[in-house]
């Protein structure tokens, strides 16, 4: 990933340590490119396939920011991709996949299935599936966030990670056990996307049976990945839920205080710490601001939120 990923910034205000009392450093993944971490995790799996894969190119699903990741990558490397992206999928996300020259196929969230598109596809064009988390070269890319982290010259005593599929958080909980493993690996999710959190109280993969619509796009996952899952279910301390309104909070914040824009998926680590759900005794947090590709409407409703 060297010379490709850029090493995003490890932020820091004080008015947010008043606030969620603890100094708190936000990993600024949304300045990343395409505006989200999951250009790491794409450009690490797409490098590894040979010039045979390369030749017949590559299918993903996304409701934006892999999506993007993906196009980005396969536009570095010369490779064809085909992106499988819901209706409502925000447009900002829609525009800046055909900027890298990637080809669009809809489908109806609610009545088809994205992955069963995907992989006809990659049979009729023997294409290969590029997943969103589960898969190693996609874990290990995202890590480099998490080496980034242990790496800046600072003690953290834990770390937040917004959390859909987990292939972040899975990235950064085994870079964080092999460089720093006394920090404490905390996940967050929004409240009706909360798979992670009821999977870890119930000690094995739960899947939602309701998927309400959600501002949190980025990470509206019914069900932990079954590659992430183990790697995280053995080391989170906890998973915190956060609504749609206090996500809107924290992109306020990170609005005012860090001069960031970041999307309501990207914040919802940041309303977490904010909204006082971690405990007291951790006094030096990093928390990841996952990605910034939000909606004008949706940024300004950010800004008229009650702090």
């Amino acid at each position: 990933m060297e010379g490709h990923a850029l090493r995003t910034p490890l932020l820091h205000n004080p008015a947010l340590d008043d606030i969620a009392g603890a100094e708190v450093h936000f990993k600024a993944e949304c300045l990343q490119h395409v505006g989200a971490f999951k250009y790491r995790g794409a450009r690490n799996r797409l490098a590894a396939m040979d010039e045979a894969e390369r030749a017949r190119g590559v299918v993903a699903f996304s409701s934006g920011n892999h999506a993007q990741g993906v196009a980005r990558a396969a536009k570095e490397l010369g490779i064809n991709a085909v992106i499988v992206m819901p209706t409502d999928a925000p447009q900002v996300k829609v525009q800046g996949v055909l900027a890298d020259g990637a080809q669009i196929v809809s489908y109806d969230r609610a009545t088809e299935s994205r992955e069963g598109i995907a992989a006809d596809i990659a049979v009729r064009d023997g294409r290969t599936v590029v997943p969103s988390y589960d898969d190693p070269y996609i874990i290990a890319g995202q890590g480099t966030v998490g080496l980034e982290i242990a790496r800046s010259g600072l003690d953290f005593d834990a770390v937040v990670v917004c959390m859909g599929g987990g292939g972040l958080c899975a990235g950064i909980t085994l870079a964080m056990a092999e460089e720093s493993p006394a920090t404490h690996i905390f996940g967050a999710e929004p409240e009706d996307y909360d798979d992670h959190r009821q999977s870890l109280r119930a000690g094995e993969r739960v899947a939602l049976t309701s998927t309400p619509p959600s501002l949190c796009d980025a990470v509206m996952t019914p069900m932990p990945g079954e590659l992430t899952w183990p790697i995280n279910s053995a080391h989170l301390q906890d998973v915190f839920a956060v609504t749609d309104a206090q996500c809107l909070r924290a992109m306020r914040l990170a609005h005012e205080h860090l001069g960031l824009t970041v999307e309501p998926g990207g914040a919802v680590a940041m309303a977490a710490v904010m909204e006082g759900k971690l405990p007291r005794n951790y006094r030096r947090i990093a928390v990841t601001l996952s990605g910034g590709n939000v909606d004008p409407a949706v940024m300004a409703r950010a800004l008229q939120a009650a702090i």
